[in-house]
């Protein structure tokens, strides 16, 4: 898989113009849309649940990318899948103990199942699962906040699971993603980017989003 797609996180946009913000970046040329669901808990931020993806669903036609950062996301994968998610990704050090359940109660609901791991997390600790996955999510910052420094020692994880990867895994980078970082993720061979502030504190999304591919 070589396009890169681009899917502007908005955990950034303006929850108050959350429709008129979704349709920015989908004019723009996003091709998913990225939703961070945190409980507080397994992050130290609370965000948005199950009625506002299900809300979101209702407006845009770009596939959504939701990403679970919770404890128990076995409890929730059917929630959001029913509410319109297109990609599942949830995290291995929420429940080291069940991924694979995990990943086969995702693809159930006939949805991608996507697996993230933490930046102190080592890539070698999730091989076995990648022939069951769809995605792998790279964390390059702790996950929690949107705004922090990319750390550069995340992304040499890209060419590790590419290397143990068939050819059709997409491996999504997300933390700190701006055209210079962009430019690094992809010559390593990621082929997803998240991007939140970068897109939507910027003057031009639409510009913005284009020095991503």
């Amino acid at each position: 898989m070589s396009e890169i797609i681009i899917s502007p996180s908005i955990l950034s946009a303006d929850f108050a113009n959350l429709e008129r913000d979704i349709k920015k970046v989908e004019n723009a040329g996003a091709k998913w849309l990225h939703v961070d669901v945190m409980d507080g808990h397994f992050v130290p931020n609370i965000t948005i649940g199950v009625p506002v993806v299900k809300s979101i669903k209702k407006i845009t036609n770009l596939p959504l990318d939701v990403h679970l950062m919770i404890e128990n996301p076995d409890k929730y994968i059917k929630s959001f899948a029913e509410a319109g998610a297109n990609i599942l990704t949830f995290h291995y050090e929420a429940c080291p103990d069940n991924i694979q359940n995990i990943i086969e109660m995702i693809k159930s609901y006939g949805i991608k199942a996507g697996l993230s791991i933490k930046p102190k997390t080592k890539p070698e600790e999730i091989l076995k699962y990648l022939p069951l996955l769809d995605m792998v999510l790279i964390m390059t910052v702790e996950p929690g906040f949107g705004g922090q420094a990319f750390m550069p020692e995340c992304a040499e994880k890209i060419p590790f699971i590419k290397k143990h990867a068939n050819k059709d895994l997409i491996i999504q980078v997300d933390g700190g993603i701006n055209s210079d970082t962009a430019r690094i993720c992809t010559q390593y061979g990621a082929n997803s980017l998240v991007a939140g502030n970068y897109i939507y504190k910027s003057d031009n999304i639409k510009d913005a989003i284009q020095s991503l591919y």
